[in-house]
């Protein structure tokens, strides 16, 4: 299968804005567009206080393992992790379809460590790594499912990179725009990354200030949603800030 085309990566301001929306926020944005499945199952920090990373869906497939491919001489192939490794740009986030298999490491401390010198922005998978220790001495921030201390090969076999996945139950297409925080990993198709941007940040003031009633005593019914009589309110409060 042809290689799919790197797209471009995301201007720096567009990287800031969706730094400062959770996925939580996005998720809701979404939501109110139709986007339900965007919510990557299974991929959780593999440490604690990682930042919130943004980047360009960078995705790799593996296929459940069969002997005459899955095997050490598969790392020497043309069409192996260390390859892609190597086509991976700048700023993008690796997502890595491995089936939700969690009894054998995708990744290591080598491959997580090079990705990190290329500048890789975070890897997202269902499945898990290896080399803990080393993983987290990376400097990759890592989403998983945990770890294992089977390599890939024990498992899966590694068969492409580029084209559209199926990473934790979500269709994730090469460039989509990738948001992972505490709360996991969202999809924001490209399609509708506009919106995001547009929507997200007023999202986030709202729901800031909605907290602030609600830290004051106010009760819920009218404020979370608003009413039109808060929706006012919150109008006056932001002109003044």
């Amino acid at each position: 299968m042809e290689i799919a085309s790197t797209p471009e990566p995301l201007a720096d301001e567009i990287i800031e804005t969706l730094r400062q929306i959770t996925t939580a926020t996005i998720s809701t944005v979404l939501f109110k567009k139709g986007l339900r499945n965007i919510w990557i199952r299974g991929a959780t920090p593999l440490s604690p206080g990682q930042p919130r990373a943004v980047g360009r869906a960078f995705t790799m497939r593996f296929v459940p393992m069969r002997e005459d491919l899955a095997n050490p001489q598969a790392w020497s192939s043309p069409r192996s992790t260390r390859v892609a490794v190597e086509q991976m740009p700048a700023g993008c986030i690796a997502v890595v379809d491995a089936m939700g298999t969690t009894d054998a490491g995708i990744f290591g401390d080598i491959l997580c460590a090079r990705m990190h010198k290329r500048g890789v922005a975070g890897l997202v998978t269902d499945g898990v790594v290896r080399d803990i220790p080393g993983v987290r001495a990376s400097g990759l921030p890592v989403w998983a499912r945990g770890t294992a201390a089977p390599a890939a090969v024990a498992s899966l076999t590694f068969v492409n990179w580029q084209e559209p996945v199926g990473c934790g139950g979500v269709a994730v297409f090469p460039g989509d725009v990738v948001v992972v925080d505490e709360d996991g990993a969202i999809v924001i198709p490209d399609a509708y990354l506009d919106e995001v941007l547009a929507a997200g940040p007023e999202q986030e003031a709202l729901e800031a200030w909605i907290l602030g009633e609600v830290e004051a005593g106010a009760e819920l019914p009218g404020l979370y949603p608003p009413n039109a009589d808060n929706q006012a309110r919150y109008a006056k409060a932001a002109q003044r800030n």
